[in-house]
């Protein structure tokens, strides 16, 4: 009787154990966690030490066999239920603002490569077709809309684009930006050039991340992701950058609020502070830029495909998981330290 009772005790704990690590294992890697330590505690623990008693053999074989079977059945209802919101099967539906060129062209073409079906959204057509041109098709045409950021009607016809083309939305990577006059000191910046970049980097990408919010809110499966495009000048700036660290730093507070207003629809919110990424707007790293002493100096940078990369990590996450702030950076460009 007491060999009776400890394998079924022993049953029944790891039952319960088996369907904790399971659950909290599939939930944290999507099944792979779950599946292994989950089954592999159930099927070794499930035995015990209550082998050891002959007469409850058959006894001990039930509770092995009830403990397996309750871990699986487990680990297959959250594998499941993740696959059918955020599988690699489900619909991905991203648009990528300022597409045409840079770190936008680099992230749309990572997206389009891996399978994604992605708006281009950019002030010129022509270098949205050249960024459309450059990846393998997977999902079909990417939709090139020529978009002006700073315009609610030009934002608005980009997400009834995508909304009417697609039927859903998944990712905004919220990228178009500028860095406005380089080099004037601020008593010299004129406002027209203030109110451009402002437009730009902060008004535009809150029009565009409003949109996406709507249409993520409403549709059916509820939720998605935005990723917004920060910067290393969101924690520090350079000489004579008013504007555009202003807006980046004003960035990272739209990030946080979207972050938390996003919560009960399941909208995901982050930023990527990306540090001297290769792109046609950093070329004067490398011939020499200004630094905090006053004196010219060459800076390194990385391959722009590196953030690429990153931003596909961020939006391929099952929503229940969210990379909340990255930073990306030339490992050796003077921003930890004093220089």
């Amino acid at each position: 009787m007491n060999a009776e009772r400890t394998a079924s005790s022993n049953a029944a704990g790891n039952v319960e154990s088996a369907g904790a690590v399971g659950a909290e294992g599939v939930a944290e890697s999507a099944g792979a966690v779950g599946a292994g330590s989950g089954v592999e505690s159930a099927g070794g623990t499930g035995v015990g030490s209550t082998v050891e008693a002959e007469p409850e053999e058959v006894t001990v074989g039930v509770a092995k066999t009830a403990v397996v079977a309750a871990a699986e059945s487990v680990v297959e209802t959250a594998a499941e239920s993740l696959v059918e919101t955020d599988g690699p099967d489900s619909p991905r539906v991203a648009v990528v603002t300022g597409a045409g060129s840079g770190i936008g062209r680099a992230v749309a073409v990572e997206l389009l490569a891996a399978g994604w079906s992605v708006a281009l959204a950019g002030r010129r057509l022509e270098t949205l077709e050249e960024t459309a041109a450059l990846a393998p098709l997977k999902e079909g045409a990417p939709l090139c809309v020529r978009t002006d950021v700073t315009s609610p009607e030009d934002v608005a016809a980009l997400f009834g684009a995508v909304r009417e083309r697609f039927g859903r939305l998944d990712l905004l990577f919220n990228n178009a930006g500028t860095f406005g006059p380089g080099g004037v000191p601020v008593e010299e910046l004129p406002y027209d050039a203030w109110r451009h970049v402002v437009d730009t980097n902060l008004n535009g990408a809150f029009l565009c991340a409003q949109a996406a919010f709507r249409q993520m809110k409403e549709q059916d499966p509820r939720g998605g992701r935005i990723i917004n495009n920060g910067s290393i000048a969101a924690h520090a700036p350079r000489p004579n950058s008013v504007a555009y660290t202003a807006t980046k730093h004003a960035l990272t507070g739209l990030t946080k609020s979207l972050s938390l207003d996003g919560r009960p629809y399941r909208i995901a919110v982050g930023q990527i502070d990306i540090g001297n990424a290769a792109t046609d707007m950093t070329e004067r790293m490398q011939s020499g830029i200004l630094q905090a002493n006053g004196e010219l100096a060459s800076e390194p940078v990385m391959d722009v495909a590196d953030v690429a990369r990153t931003v596909r990590h961020m939006a391929e996450l099952p929503l229940e998981a969210n990379v909340q702030f990255a930073t990306v950076l030339a490992t050796n460009m003077p921003y930890i330290g004093r220089g």
